[in-house]
């Protein structure tokens, strides 16, 4: 039963019952419930602050442990782009110093990734869209230095397995080994003014002639491909390899071939053995140098097994005017 109110008349000196119209008592009410909502409000508010669910409490555990190993990625980035301007380094001394090269474009090592629509669909994430669009261009600008440092090494990886194909490639080995030669090397037939065995008038001598003898092995000076092997009245039967880059050999007066035109052969393989066939006084091999066509000193690239003194004497008395062995 709803309770009465009553309040005193001062004019009738009488206690009267109360009477609330609808509208006061709609107006009560609606205060009434606003404020309700508003303590609600703020009592919600305070509870969730100070007072979190199990599962905020959960939530915010997590958040922490995320923050930890964002952190630790974040110290992995820096280790890793330092990693890159070091092998980068490595990189420009290795381009300079040994091939030549103009290290990499800083401009192009430090260029950019992207616009900057690129991030637009993480807005949603208002909260954390700087965070999140940091970490993902350092993540971007990484994989470029990275591809552009794949780049570089790949040039370098190219360039040194053609450096390492023109040092096989170029002749640096003595025709015959030494420890067959018939002679001490020293009295070898040298390149240069000769006097003609048979005339007896000088001549120039455009090979080295290694005495040696009959059937001793002759060797490839280096990687190539077998030019021609034919047979003429003054080299008699005789081989010119081709090593590319320029350079070409020719092994003369032999006694058996062993290779055949077109054939492949590598620096220190056997190609026949020595003889005495065409314009020959005793057993021995002619060999030549050639660089694009022109003749050579072939002392300048029989370099193995000499010490630098050893070298500078064979120099000597390869530049002796002597006789000839063949012409």
């Amino acid at each position: 039963m709803r309770r009465e109110k009553y309040i005193y008349n001062e004019k009738s000196l009488q206690f009267e019952k109360l009477v609330v119209s609808p509208t006061q008592r709609l107006k009560q009410i609606a205060l009434y419930l606003f404020v309700a909502t508003i303590g609600a409000a703020i009592l919600y508010n305070i509870a969730i602050t100070y007072f979190p669910t199990p599962k905020e409490q959960v939530l915010t555990k997590e958040l922490d442990q995320m923050e930890h190993h964002f952190s630790s990625i974040t110290n992995e980035f820096d280790v890793l782009t330092q990693g890159l301007e070091e092998l980068k380094s490595k990189d420009a001394e290795v381009n300079r110093l040994i091939f030549g090269l103009d290290p990499i474009d800083e401009n192009i090592w430090d260029g950019g990734t992207g616009g900057s629509e690129k991030y637009k669909y993480i807005t949603k994430y208002s909260s954390n869209t700087e965070l999140i669009t940091n970490t993902k261009d350092r993540l971007a600008k990484i994989k470029s230095r990275m591809d552009i440092q794949r780049k570089s090494l790949d040039t370098i990886y190219t360039l040194a397995l053609e450096r390492e194909e023109k040092l096989t490639s170029i002749p640096s080995i003595k025709p015959v080994q030494e420890d067959k030669l018939a002679r001490d090397i020293r009295h070898l037939s040298g390149y240069g003014i000769r006097i003609h065995p048979v005339h007896k008038v000088k001549k120039i001598h455009k090979g080295i002639d290694f005495t040696a003898p009959e059937g001793t092995p002759i060797q490839a000076t280096g990687n190539g491909v077998i030019k021609k092997v034919t047979k003429s009245r003054s080299y008699g039967n005789n081989i010119i390899i081709d090593h590319g880059f320029g350079y070409e050999t020719l092994y003369a007066h032999m006694a058996e071939v062993h290779v055949e035109k077109g054939e492949k052969v590598i620096k220190g393989q056997q190609i026949g053995t020595v003889g005495n066939t065409g314009l020959s006084t005793a057993p021995h091999l002619h060999y030549e140098v050639r660089i694009n066509g022109k003749h050579v000193n072939p002392i300048d690239y029989c370099l193995d097994g000499l010490t630098s003194e050893e070298y500078h004497n064979l120099v000597i008395k390869a530049s002796i005017e002597n006789q000839a062995f063949d012409y």
